[in-house]
């Protein structure tokens, strides 16, 4: 049990009371007392309206529940379901049409496309990594990954000369296609330079000078103008480095010495203390807080062994340059950071309110991670507007939308900020959230920067709302489901009809097998096709990967395009995925539960045992999927589903679900912190937890995993200190 101390009429676990009163506030004019004294008593006003929010999501479910019981039968009828959803309050009067005022918003979010990278912020190496992720090498990622085929490459330890050419013709086809020369091509370049502030390459002809066809894509150099080291080039803007060292490893054997080329990659940054991380108690939370200071302090770093090597990551200093026209610029090296707090619905113990319950979470975590900003507001290193970006998950229509702006203006007014410093990201993955998107824009209209759509959780949402409907259809038949287009689109419509282009981002959702690189650049493009800009991947590789397709697509021309389009219609939205009259055959089903249960299990050990919130987590064909409680979501939902609706039966569910935990074993048999859950199924606390997200996963509410895992990691965690 923690130790508590008395922080007014709130007890602080003493090592959370610690961090704020020596660390949170260092080179700020902010006294821990002050701070106390404010969030006391923000805390104890806020937290009976979320309580009040949190029954109004159980009141409407059990509505739902009741109505399908009502009209049970094939097919729904849509008229009168809307209808009733509209009664209940579930759908809200549309307003009029508006736009965001939003301002003080860094180009990162307002006005430059390309991608986001999600990472814990509990791992400081992948944290500072995501930070620094603001530019990768082109050849690297595609050297490293299977973006080039290997097919008929010597392989080994070395370099590998054959891969390495092609990689190299590669990345010329893209300088060529987005940078073209007037009069050559950039495989043939032998020698460059700059001619009064404009770029000349020699290329097939040694004796005829060549340009950009586009002489504004030319940013500036680095190095002497005669024999430059740098080239800096800008499209759609983005930029691209080409580094030029004739002696360097690649250099020295390019005809123009180039030995690099380098993508300007992951723009924004989310540092996540939700799903991608396990923070139960006080001790996980002050890592977490930890962490997000240090990066807005510009501090932190982590040494790590490499090889025979010992190596120590910091945040990456800004490059300098001569500019085109003179003078001097300089490029922002690290990703835009952004810190995803909780949602509504979970409380921690890290904090206990005066009538012994635990703290609401997402409040504690709204005036930690700002307070830790203070550091960047006063020294301007993350964001050059004096902002702080923080995604809001989880929430279920306006009025919860409307709290979390309550929260961030009550931190706000404690740490002494102007109105609206804060600014908001509005996951739309709750079903609530996104029939009524509009009116959650519209409550919080001058501090939205940021809306997406996440697959994953709209997923589990959709059926744990729909949970009294019918089956299920099958979990890989979601994406072809009617509601999911629907629901795609509709995020791109409304944000756009809300004026977001240009003032915030419209997102979509994450590229989750992060060694298909292949796959991500065939397939990934049609994020900023669908009028998103910004997507999410999953490591500074894929960043720098999926960064061409922002060279590819100007997401503001395309969203210029989409505007005038059909908007979306929310009644096919609100088509319930049923299957009518399954076929499926017992093989079907119980391919389905493997499936699965496979991945429950695979991520549910970790995050239970290892205290670890993401993670490639090997599918049943052993292939590695990138894992969080959204996925887990799903998985746990669907069997829960077909449960309820007598699609499978609890043994047959238990039985696949020992199979598969004898498989998750074998899958993790070299990891040497891994505890086997099979055979002793009764004494392993992370199948226990499986096995309550499953059948038990009717009752969680609105179908979330957190109060499962949290309380199952904090028995474990009592468990180890035994």
């Amino acid at each position: 049990m923690p130790n508590y101390v008395a922080r007014g009429d709130l007890s602080v676990a003493a090592e959370l009371a610690d961090f704020v009163d020596n660390q949170l506030f260092d080179g700020i004019d902010i006294t821990p007392a002050h701070f106390w004294s404010g969030f006391d008593a923000a805390v104890h006003r806020l937290a009976p309206r979320n309580r009040e929010l949190l029954a109004e999501r159980d009141s409407m479910q059990a509505q739902i529940d009741q109505w399908h019981r009502d009209n049970a039968g094939p097919g729904i009828n849509a008229d009168a379901y809307t209808a009733f959803l509209s009664e209940i309050g579930y759908l809200v009067e549309e307003g009029p049409d508006f736009s965001i005022d939003t301002s003080g918003v860094d180009p990162e979010i307002a006005s430059i496309a390309g991608p986001q990278l999600v990472v814990p912020i509990t791992n400081a190496r992948y944290a500072l990594n995501a930070a620094n992720a603001r530019f990768g090498s082109l050849y690297d990622a595609f050297y490293g990954t299977d973006a080039i085929p290997t097919d008929g490459d010597a392989g080994g330890a070395g370099y590998d000369p054959v891969r390495g050419g092609k990689v190299i013709a590669r990345v010329r086809a893209f300088l060529d296609e987005t940078f073209p020369l007037a009069g050559g091509s950039w495989r043939d370049v032998s020698a460059l330079a700059i001619v009064d502030g404009a770029l000349r390459l020699h290329c097939s002809d040694p004796a005829a000078a060549c340009g950009l066809t586009d002489e504004d894509a030319f940013a500036g150099y680095g190095g002497d103008a005669s024999a430059p080291e740098m080239l800096v080039l800008r499209n759609n803007g983005l930029h691209i480095i080409i580094k030029i060292d004739g002696a360097g490893a690649i250099g020295r054997d390019d005809a123009a010495g180039i030995n690099d080329i380098i993508a300007e990659s992951a723009l924004s940054s989310i540092m996540d203390c939700e799903d991608s991380v396990a923070t139960v108690d006080a001790e996980d939370k002050v890592l977490a807080y930890t962490n997000w200071l240090g990066l807005m302090q510009g501090t932190l770093q982590e040494t790590f062994t490499k090889g025979e090597r010992n190596i120590t990551r910091r945040l990456a200093e800004d490059i300098a340059y001569n500019a085109a026209d003179g003078g001097t610029a300089h490029l922002k090296a690290r990703a835009l950071m952004l810190v995803r707090n909780v949602g509504h619905l979970m409380t921690n113990p890290a904090i206990r309110l005066s009538d012994g319950s635990d703290i609401p979470e997402g409040i504690m975590d709204a005036f930690m991670t700002v307070a830790a900003a203070l550091a960047d507001l006063k020294a301007g290193r993350n964001s050059a507007t004096g902002s702080v970006y923080i995604v809001k998950p989880k929430m279920h229509g306006p009025d919860e939308v409307t709290f979390a702006g309550e929260i961030f203006s009550a931190v706000e007014a404690v740490l002494g900020l102007p109105t609206n410093t804060i600014k908001m990201g509005i996951m739309d993955e709750e079903r609530r959230t996104t029939v009524n998107l509009k009116e959650c824009i519209r409550t919080v209209k001058s501090r939205v920067v940021f809306i997406n759509t996440g697959f994953l959780d709209r997923t589990g949402d959709e059926i744990h709302t729909s949970m009294g409907a019918g089956p299920m259809i099958r979990k890989a038949d979601m994406k072809g489901a009617t509601w999911i287009g629907a629901y795609e689109d509709w995020n791109v419509d409304v944000g756009l009809a809300c004026g977001l282009a240009g003032r915030a981002q419209i997102g979509k959702g994450m590229w989750a097998m992060p060694d298909l690189m292949a796959d991500m650049l065939e397939q990934k493009i049609g994020h900023p096709m669908a009028g998103a800009n910004c997507a999410w991947v999953p490591s500074p590789t894929a960043a720098t990967l999926h960064a061409l397709h922002y060279h590819k697509v100007d997401v503001a021309a395309r969203q210029a395009d989409l505007a005038n389009r059909t908007p979306a219609r929310r009644e096919d939205i609100l088509s319930v995925p049923v299957a009518i009259r399954p076929n499926w055959s017992d093989q079907d089903i119980r391919e389905e539960l493997r499936n699965n249960a496979q991945g429950i299990l695979g991520y549910v050990v970790r995050w239970v045992d290892q205290g670890v919130g993401c993670s490639k987590v090997p599918d049943i064909h052993d292939v590695g999927l990138m894992e969080d409680r959204a996925t887990l979501r799903i998985s746990s939902q669907h069997i829960a589903n077909w449960l309820h609706h007598g699609v499978c039966d609890e043994a047959t569910v238990m039985s696949v679900m020992q199979e598969m935990a004898a498989v998750v074993d074998r899958q993790n048999v070299g990891d040497g912190a891994y505890s086997p859950m099979a055979p002793d199924f009764d004494s392993s606390v992370a199948f226990q937890a499986a096995c309550d997200l499953v059948f038990r996963g009717k009752e969680q509410p609105s179908g979330y995993t957190e109060p499962v895992l949290h309380a199952r990691r904090l028995e474990k965690k009592a468990r180890d200190v035994l």
